[in-house]
């Protein structure tokens, strides 16, 4: 288990399980505090109407583009996943 406190600003301590902990240090970036991941991790959702119309302005071809684009990182992103899961399998 791992214990995580900060000390400039009032606190609170929690105690996780190493799994857990494992998952937030994985998304955790360079600079980041667990405080962040963890508040970027479970903030607010937005709702997703505020973006109808935001490509209204492309032409047909270039929507057409981006989305190609878009599903093609979806595709990359699933296969590097699973990549990982089975490095980290191996383990």
């Amino acid at each position: 288990m791992f214990t995580c406190t900060r000390m400039f600003m009032a606190t609170k301590t929690i105690t996780i399980m190493e799994d857990a902990y494992n998952l937030l240090l994985n998304r955790k970036n360079k600079n980041e505090s667990f405080s962040e991941v963890i508040r970027r991790m479970t903030g607010e959702k937005k709702d997703i109407m505020r973006l109808a119309g935001a490509w209204k302005h492309l032409s047909d071809k270039d929507v057409e583009n981006r989305k190609k684009l878009i599903n093609k990182i979806r595709k990359d992103s699933t296969k590097q996943l699973f990549r990982r899961i089975e490095e980290m399998r191996k383990q």
